[in-house]
């Protein structure tokens, strides 16, 4: 049997653009890992390891025009938001490089012999090693932030491990290119192309996901595919780590005080944050506790209008324009769900976006309206009224695990006057990053990020933005009475590599 087409799709108009690739059969994937496999050698060398990551964001920024085009035409996202999306995953090579470069990653710890503790300690030398290949499953809403060259890619390879990317449906085309761009970078530093192997095709992705020589997976999807795949790779006579972004609600609590002073600039902020992208974003603020009476009134009256504003736009493909349509008419099928502003088809081939309105005694206890408590992706978000605080508190206690939670505090109570802290500690157990007086839309790539929360959010503690997504795709390895000409350079006493480390207790930069 001839291995099935992929096709590049324009979601515009739900014609196929041309046929890019064909999908991979087991054999194939079992080539592309292995080649992968045999090129682990070739990134141990961190110098090395970094410069391919440099070098790679230059060749990316040299192909911009010619990959935002073809982004464009696969996703619909727009140039100016994939231009900007480019950049940030070439900065993103670029701090990893920095990273590499650093070696505090590593986290080198020596201890000395000490006969006089108890028990006595050896002399023992710790420090983290690459994982081994990792299966990268790429997202559809990123096509190059979480996509061939986004972060999960990018972290795996500064941590010295090989990648075999799973290629997303919706830009097949774009990630051929994308592999290319990093394989001729690789080229540039004697580094193998079997580096970064690319495959297409739902089996595809199965077959990756089990194969014996792959160590650790990266996804980022939905919570049916996500669940499926973390199952299958604990299911392995050798389970490995799956990191896995499946879904969030990130909830939004806007107290009384707050509504009170600045309802129309809350209402205008959460517009612009719910269907910003088209409500394609992971972080979309999808449930939104606002206060009952005439201050949060005012805040539904702002949001009407700078929703009612919003043009119509086009999903990322027409299966999730179907499931959009469809998840929201389910909802607003539930009794005294209200639709200020109705969300769904906006076209042929587009969605309007739009909000709906709940009171919070239906969302307090198991039922119908748990629905309302599940993701919807794309351009809506439900509004829940509350009559006080406790009844806040209990909607709050039956949500799922989040990326973020957000809330939004008056002055004073942004200054300590007030429940804000109370607030900010009831949040802190459901996700991530919480947020004071902002929007969760927009993910820094900085040392300091959080993307990743509780079940079904991630599938594990870790983040995947920011330096210590590193993390994910290294273990630790202590030597014990290692002589020292035996030692890898990173744990000798003199530190002929000058890395950051602590020695005997003492930390040294």
């Amino acid at each position: 049997m001839a291995a099935a087409p992929v096709w590049s799709v324009d979601p515009r108009t739900g014609k196929q653009r041309e046929q890019v690739a064909v999908e991979a059969t087991a054999q194939e994937v079992d080539a592309a890992v292995r080649a992968a496999y045999d090129a682990r050698a070739s990134l141990a060398d961190r110098t090395v390891r970094a410069a391919f990551l440099r070098t790679a964001a230059t060749k990316l920024e040299e192909s911009k025009d010619h990959l935002v085009e073809a982004a464009d035409a696969e996703t619909a996202l727009g140039p100016v938001r994939l231009t900007g999306e480019l950049a940030r995953t070439c900065y993103q090579l670029r701090a990893f490089a920095d990273i590499v470069d650093e070696g505090e990653f590593l986290g080198v710890v020596i201890n000395h012999p000490d006969d006089t503790a108890t028990p006595p300690i050896p002399d023992l030398r710790r420090y983290k090693v690459p994982l081994g290949v990792v299966a990268v499953y790429s997202a559809s809403n990123f096509p190059f932030a979480f996509s061939v060259a986004g972060g999960d890619t990018a972290s795996a390879l500064a941590a010295g491990n090989p990648v075999v990317v799973k290629a997303h449906p919706d830009h097949p085309g774009l990630s051929e290119l994308v592999a290319s761009v990093l394989r001729r970078a690789a080229d540039e530093h004697g580094i193998p192309a079997g580096v970064l192997g690319l495959v297409h095709g739902f089996e595809a992705g199965v077959e990756l996901i089990k194969h014996p020589l792959v160590a650790a997976a990266g996804f980022t999807g939905s919570v049916k595919g996500g669940r499926a795949l973390f199952d299958a790779a604990a299911a392995r006579p050798v389970p490995i780590p799956f990191h896995g972004e499946l879904g969030s609600l990130n909830p939004v609590v806007i107290t009384e005080e707050a509504a009170a002073e600045r309802a129309e600039a809350i209402g205008a902020g959460l517009a612009g944050s719910m269907t910003l992208g088209v409500g394609q974003f992971c972080v979309k603020p999808g449930l939104v506790l606002v206060p009952s009476g005439a201050a949060g009134d005012g805040l539904v009256k702002s949001l009407t209008d700078a929703v009612s504003d919003t043009d119509p736009g086009v999903l990322l493909d027409h299966r999730m324009r179907d499931n959009f349509v469809n998840g929201v008419a389910e909802r607003t099928r539930l009794p005294e769900v209200g639709s200020p502003v109705t969300p769904g088809a906006g076209g042929e081939h587009t969605v309007s976006a739009g909000f709906l309105t709940v009171a919070a005694e239906k969302l307090t206890e198991e039922g119908a309206y748990d629905l309302l408590l599940e993701e919807c992706f794309g351009p809506v978000t439900v509004v829940v009224r509350y009559d006080d605080d406790e009844q806040a508190r209990t909607v709050l206690s039956r949500l799922p695990g989040n990326l973020t939670a957000t809330v939004h505090l008056s002055e004073g109570e942004a200054a300590g006057q007030g429940r804000g802290a109370e607030i900010l500690a009831e949040l802190t157990p459901l996700a991530g990053r919480v947020l004071v007086n902002g929007w969760p839309t927009g993910v820094a790539v900085a040392p300091a990020q959080q993307h990743g929360g509780p079940y079904p959010a991630t599938t594990s503690t870790s983040t995947s933005v920011g330096g210590t997504a590193i993390e994910r795709w290294l273990r630790p390895v202590a030597y014990q009475g290692a002589p020292s000409a035996l030692l890898p350079p990173e744990l000798r006493d003199e530190n002929p590599l000058g890395l950051p480390r602590r020695f005997n207790g003492r930390l040294e930069r």
